[in-house]
């Protein structure tokens, strides 16, 4: 195998871990230059008023992202968008500035630099940097919750979609359980597709208004409801399916496990828990970089189908099948026998 050049290998290193560049793409779209940019405001001068930052500081940070291509320099003074910097647009339909922004959702990977601490001990970052949890971060501050749950929510319905691709019979289930529902865009996918499916979205509370309008919007309320209550200790009991739609990597073994225990609770000897996660097509290789992400904001943990049912098997349930659902898959349990 040949070597690389030295300088070679230290300068892609290098590029590899700068901070400069991702920082300064995340205070652009924190402070929605795209958006002021398109605008008409073009200047350093323009912008600083309306972003409320320091003219020359401003300059020098637009000056730097001219030069990596986010921006370009117009020869006078004024800046515009490249095709690379228009996805920083709120309105782009890439939708990431709102996931970049450090002020919103996007500020959880500032805890990032403290992985040091989250490799040396399992324990989550966010905390070290913020001093509460993530989950805490997130609930406590409206505007920031606000950012964070309308960011999942756009992401729910493409996803939820998938559930429906695997050609499993979702409609025999009866009734469904979409544990940690949140906003209902998932379950309001199911029910239409399935007429004869009836459906509970079990949330916490601050979710709960959100799921009503979505369930009545899809027009599938007579056939939904909205329970209230904390799923590490029960969920309803009775239902033929409780879905575990992309929350367990969110959290830890030891916290997973009491999510499942309380699905296969309620489940009880003929009901059945589907634990739908990112898992890579072949069912054991999970997203590398969410996975370091959730050790660093909450300990959690990206899953493989194989690990899923470790964790199944220790609170009494098997893994019955997987069924793929494009870049989901979806495993089916039920009480061990």
């Amino acid at each position: 195998m040949p070597v690389p050049d030295e300088r070679q290998a230290g300068a892609a290193l290098w590029s590899m871990a700068q901070l400069a560049l991702p920082m300064a793409v995340r205070v652009a779209a924190t402070l929605r230059i795209a958006d002021h940019l398109a605008a008409g405001h073009r200047t350093a001068a323009e912008l600083a008023p309306l972003t409320r930052c320091d003219p020359d500081a401003l300059e020098r940070l637009m000056r730097y992202l001219a030069a990596r291509g986010v921006l370009v320099a117009e020869g006078d003074g004024g800046y515009g968008l490249t095709a690379l910097g228009e996805a920083l647009r709120d309105d782009h339909p890439a939708a990431v500035r709102g996931w970049l922004d450090i002020e919103g959702a996007g500020r959880g990977e500032l805890a990032f630099v403290h992985l040091l601490h989250s490799v040396r001990t399992g324990e989550p970052a966010f905390p070290l940097l913020f001093g509460r949890s993530f989950w805490d971060d997130v609930n406590d501050d409206e505007e920031r919750s606000g950012s964070f749950h309308d960011l999942l929510g756009g992401q729910v319905p493409e996803r939820a979609r998938a559930l429906v691709s695997t050609g499993y019979d979702w409609g025999a289930l009866g009734h469904v359980v979409d544990v940690g529902g949140g906003n209902g865009a998932a379950l309001a996918e199911l029910l239409t597709a399935y007429p004869s499916l009836r459906g509970t979205v079990f949330d916490r509370p601050d979710t709960a208004e959100t799921a009503r309008k979505a369930l009545a919007a899809a027009g599938v309320a007579d056939r939904a409801d909205v329970v209230t209550g904390d799923f590490f200790e029960s969920v309803p009991a009775g239902a033929g399916g409780y879905l575990v739609f992309r929350v367990l990597h969110n959290w830890p073994d030891h916290m997973a496990l009491r999510i499942l225990r309380a699905c296969a609770a309620a489940a009880g000897a003929t009901g059945s828990v589907f634990v739908a996660e990112n898992v890579g097509p072949d069912g054991a290789s999970p997203m590398r970089g969410m996975d370091l992400r959730m050790l660093t904001l909450t300990a959690g943990k990206s899953r493989g189908v194989a690990e899923i049912g470790e964790l199944a098997a220790r609170v009494g349930l098997a893994v019955r099948a997987v069924h793929p659902a494009r870049q989901l898959s979806v495993v089916q349990l039920s009480a061990a026998r």
